[in-house]
Order: C-alpha cells, then structure tokens, then sequence
C-alpha cells in the first residue's frame, strides 16, 4: 500500500470509528460486534505505525498515553464550577420555588435531569479538537488531567460538526462515573490481589481520573455523561443544552424532562427512584433548574452556588448500629463538639464509625447515651446523623451524657455564650484549639500544603518544632530529618512546599486564619470588596457591614478580630518571615463609576436588585446597604421605602431604574 491509498485508509477507518464510538456511547445502538470493531481499531494501529505522518490527535489509537506524568498542573477555571445547594423533601423545594419567586415574578418551566454520582470535569475544545480536561478542584482551580480523559471512549476526541459553523472554543461540563459492573470487577480484582477496595464508585472514578499513568485510567473503563454546554452557541433553554451536546457526539442523560411546575418534577423524581436501582450507573437524586438560561442567569448566585438551581436528593440510607461512646472534640474557635463513636457500619457506600451529635441541646432532643442502639442516616458526602435511638433496646441503668464543664483538654473553664447552644472553651491558648488552627491552616482551602497532615503537625508540636501555624515557615529540612517517616527526600519536599505556599491570595489568607464565622465565600466576599490586608486591617464595623451577603453577627466577628493586638501580632510574624499576601483585583468592565457609592431600594422590573448591585461594582461602584452623607446615589425601584425618605432629607441624588442603566450603559 503506498502513502496516498494508507492516507485514505486511514481517514475512512477513523470516521467508521467514531461513527460507531457515537453508536454505542451516546444513542445506546450497536451495528457490529466488539470483535470487529477492535478489528478496525487494529488495523488502524498498523497502517499508522507504518506511516506515523498520518497520526493525529484525533485518532483513535491516541487515547492512552505512553509516557506517565510526573505530576498535575494547575489550571484556572474561566467560569467556576459551582456546588449546588440540597434539597430532600417536597418542603424544600416548595421553600426554593418561594425564594426563587420573590426575585423572578413570572413564569418559567423547570428542566430535570438525573444527578449522577460521579466527578464533576471540565473539556475544553478548540477548532473541534479536545485540548484540555480540567477537575473540579475547589471550583476556581482545577488539574489538567487530559491524558487520562483520553482515554474514556465516550468522550469525542473530535466534536461532531454543527450545521457548518465555525467555533473556535468550546467548553463542555458532565460527570465521569464507573458502571456497577466495572465498579463490583474492579473491587473483585483488587481483593484477588491484597489490594484495598474502593469504597464507592465516586472514589473509584476520581482515582483513576488522578492517575499519573494513563495506562491505569484507561484500565478502569471510565464512562462520561455531559450535562452542561458553558460556550454560547444561540441556545436559549437547559433543554436546547441538552441536544447540542447530543449533536456535538456526547451521550447528555438517559432521563431528562421538562416540567411546568413542581408537581410534575416531584412525579418525574418519584418515577426515577422507582427505576434507580435497575440502571447500569448509581445516581443520587434529580438535579432541578430553571430551564430558561436568561432567567436562571438572572436569578444569580447564593454564597456559593447558583439560586436557579438545586439538586433533589433520594432520601438518605439508613442503618442501625451501637454507641461505644462519646467523646468531646475541641475546634480551631474553641467550641465543643460532642461526637458519638460508632460500632463501625457500612451506609451509602462507606464505613462509618463516627457521628456528630452537634451540641447538648441536640444530645437531650434524642436522649442518647453511651451503648445505645440507634439509626444513623448518610446521603452522599452529608456528615452521618444520629436519627433515631432505639430506646426499647437500651440496657437497664444508662446514665444520661452531660457535656463537660471544663476543657477535655486543657482543663479551663467551659462556658454558653449568650443566645448560642454550643459550648466553648474559655481558653485562646487551648492546646486542642491550636492543633486545629494549624490543620485548618494548612488545609486545601487554605495553604493547600502537600504532604503537611495531622500527624505530622501533631509531631512538630510535641518536639517544640512550632507552636502556632507562622512557626512552619522557620522550618529546615535538618529540623524534620530527625522525626519518625522522614527521610532526606521527603524532608526535602516538604521544605518545598511549605516555601512554595510563601506567596497566597488573600481570599485564602483571610480563610486560612480560622476567624469566627468565615468560611470559604466569606473570605472571598471580604477579599473582594476591600483588596488588600492594609484596607481590612483598617476598616470599620459599618464598613464590614456594608458587604453583600455579610450580616452583622459576621461583620462583628471579623472586625473583632482585626482589632484584636494579639491577632494581627500573629498576622504580621508572617509578614516578618517573607509571606507574600496577593492583593485582589477587582475585575471592572468599565471606570464609569469608579469611586461612586450606590444604595438600591425596591423593587426593579427589568434586573434583579443582585444583578444591579454586580453592574454598579462591575464598573467600579461600591454598592453598600445603609443610606449616608457620602452616599452618591440610591436607585429607587417600586415601593422604596425608608432609603428613598432618608435620600431626600440629606439631598443624596436619586435615580430611576432606567437612570442608573444609562449610567452603566
């Protein structure tokens, strides 16, 4: 065979194929035998080993890699991948349509598709051809793992053309999953050979995606169900997403539907749990959106994920299992957290051994006590829950649990605080209290430092090594030598990773430093509006309060904080040791309003009050909540109320809906 009859071998055995990879693997058919099909891919292996010139990225043989990785690279998400908020009962969602009603007065269908228990991924195309697979990671930053996404055979190398347009970017979004039937082999496998088994197919599915080599993954046989379409391609609904991925040659769920009201998506839920345990793959629940794109855009986001869509989980599975104590742990605020430890008990695909019991109002709800029978409950990633306690099986003469009223730890005064139920240890200086600062310091929101656990914390602790979290940056690697599983590489790594993590953002910062109420958003939402350590440090308590999303139980916590000496002592020792704190830059579409303070009263028709506020501060506004002198302006929408009369008397310019929308536009 000579160069141009191998050329035009090779290019009609790659589209015979892929015609039959699009067959099996997104409409469900088969027109040959695996046997032949293996054929065509053999015989496409030899011709391209014959004339290696023909070998493109798109080719069939190109799925599994030669070469392992010799590690991830990090990558930035354009968009991020969001969570999404739960819901479990007919309540919820009733709750979820009413808040979504207060913002969106008209109507809307809803589009439900299944929720597959899997890792959520992100592919990147461009020209047609996959460049780049990135994780989830923390929603914002994922890990390029391209060469293990390869070889899923449900996964287009090459997208299916569409209606002759020409796209140069496209990003696509679903979940990878394993079969039952992959996942029950692959564990048969690993107990034939005295290897652990993996939990859950979710686990399984996200350790193979984090292979090095390729050639593992594409052992696992991995499957891909596309579930959103992030570039524009003139689609207006959820439904329309769902057949231009189709289109593009992805399988985009088995069971889709679009409902014009609740009821109808509680019916389709309800029929869908019927049939759940009869599918190949597990799934969770339904996920439950708006279907039109503009409104669900509109709708905007809540914290962390977006308000126009909730994920409807099955009810939570529920075992029995014995109480063999309760312990009190200690948290990096101090606070005493009762944990009921378990006779270990398989539920919702793990083993559980552990369950919170929250606080001593929630001990005496359930009336639990040390070597009882209870129901636990666990749905997906959920920390368990105590249900129930079986007290017709309790034996005679269990003394009833008290929560402590000194420190399990460091022996100080326990006390109430005003208005709360939990209990906190009146010690800043708690032993417990400073273990969990470190390990929260360390922790993947925080300062991501690899091979930095608990164990070793609690080894530098006991040794003297450090005594608070600024301490690690003093380390060297002739510290760590001399401590139990350390050797000179591995004390190496660490030295590296700890002085890798020298230069942070901000947002991860704030986080990092365990304040009181501040989790993961809220130290965005602070880095955000203020920018730089300098301005928080500064800033006042209305300054905090005038934060969206920021409430004042919030507002106080942090501006206490920064206005404690000891606090920012401890924040300037690792400022004195070389740590770099990245300012936030706000991303501004235009200057226009550079510097403007804007206050937004009632009611708007055309934009949600969310979206106003992110267009003002999207051209350099500053949105706050309370109406004063050095206001610039308060947007009035229908029935103002107090603002608008508060604007008047200190003659603080006021501006229609339609105003402020010239101002931006």
């Amino acid at each position: 065979m000579n160069k141009v009859e191998a050329k035009k071998r090779i290019g009609k055995l790659k589209a015979e194929i892929n015609h039959h990879r699009y067959l099996y693997h997104v409409l469900d058919r088969q027109e040959i035998s695996d046997g032949a099909l293996d054929s065509l891919k053999k015989e496409l292996f030899d011709l391209e080993e014959a004339f290696p010139e023909f070998i493109t990225p798109d080719s069939p043989t190109q799925r599994v890699s030669g070469k392992p990785l010799d590690k991830f690279v990090k990558v930035k998400h354009r968009q991020p991948m969001m969570s999404l908020n739960d819901a479990f009962s007919k309540a919820d969602m009733d709750e979820w349509q009413i808040r979504l009603k207060k913002i969106d007065h008209s109507n809307y269908s809803y589009f439900v598709e299944t929720k597959m228990d899997g890792l959520a991924i992100s592919l990147i195309y461009k020209n047609g051809l996959l460049d780049k697979a990135v994780t989830r990671g923390d929603g914002k930053v994922g890990e390029n793992v391209t060469q293990n996404i390869k070889t899923i055979e449900s996964i287009p190398l090459r997208l299916n053309s569409l209606d002759k347009r020409a796209i140069n970017e496209i990003e696509v979004r679903g979940e990878i999953y394993m079969e039952k039937k992959i996942f029950n082999n692959l564990n048969k496998y690993q107990q034939k050979n005295n290897l652990p088994t993996f939990a859950n197919p979710r686990n399984a599915a996200a350790g193979s995606i984090r292979q090095l080599d390729s050639k593992l993954a594409a052992s696992r046989k991995l499957s891909f169900m596309a579930y959103d379409l992030i570039s524009d391609l003139g689609q207006k609904t959820h439904g329309e997403i769902h057949q231009l991925l189709v289109k593009l040659g992805f399988r985009a769920g088995d069971y889709l539907k679009i409902c014009n009201n609740l009821n109808e998506v509680l019916n389709f839920y309800d029929s869908l749990q019927k049939k759940r345990e009869k599918l190949n793959y597990w799934i969770d629940g339904v996920v439950v959106l708006v279907n039109e794109i503009a409104k669900l855009k509109n709708l905007g986001f809540t914290g962390k994920a977006p308000r126009g869509i909730i994920a409807l989980k099955f009810p939570a599975e529920q075992v029995t299992t014995k109480v063999e104590d309760i312990i009190v742990q200690v948290g990096r605020t101090g606070v005493l957290t009762p944990v009921a430890i378990l006779k270990p008990v398989s539920v919702a695909g793990s083993i559980v051994s552990r369950a919170t019991l929250h606080n001593q109002d929630e001990i005496n709800r359930l009336d639990i006590r040390i070597g009882d029978t209870v129901i636990i409950q666990k749905a997906g990633d959920i920390i368990p829950d105590v249900v129930k306690v079986l007290s017709n099986l309790r034996p005679a003469k269990l003394p009833s649990f008290k929560m402590p009223v000194k420190c399990p730890v460091c022996r100080d005064k326990v006390i109430n605080l005003e208005g709360e139920v939990n209990s906190y240890c009146t010690n800043k200086d708690c032993f417990a209290v400073q273990k969990e600062k470190i390990y929260h310091f360390v922790s993947k929101k925080a300062f991501n430092i690899d091979g930095l656990g608990p164990k070793i914390i609690d080894q530098l602790i006991d040794k003297g090594l450090i005594k608070d979290a600024s301490g690690l940056f003093d380390l060297t690697v002739g510290d760590l030598k001399p401590l139990e599983r350390f050797a000179d590489k591995s004390a190496d790594n660490l030295i590296i990773a700890i002085n890798s993590a020298k230069e942070i953002s901000l947002s991860r910062f704030i986080y990092s430093l365990g304040i009181r109420h501040v989790g993961e958003q809220t130290a965005i939402a602070l880095a955000e509006y203020f920018g730089s350590l300098k301005k928080i440090k500064q800033a006042s308590e209305e300054n905090f309060n005038n934060i969206f999303d920021i409430g004042e139980v919030v507002a106080r916590s942090v501006f206490d904080y920064f206005k404690d000496k000891k606090n920012l002592e401890f924040i300037d020792s690792f400022i004195s040791r070389g740590l770099k704190i990245k300012d936030t830059k706000k991303n501004m579409i235009s200057r226009k309003l550079f510097g403007k303070t804007f206050v937004f009263t009632g009611g708007l028709s055309s934009l949600t009050r969310d979206r106003a506020k992110e267009l003002a501060r999207d051209n350099g506004g500053n949105v706050v909540s309370t109406v004063s002198s050095s206001t610039d302006y308060v947007v009035a929408g229908k029935d103002p109320g107090s603002k608008y009369k508060k604007a008047q008397e200190l003659g603080v310019t006021t501006l229609s809906e339609k105003e402020f929308l010239n101002l931006v536009r």
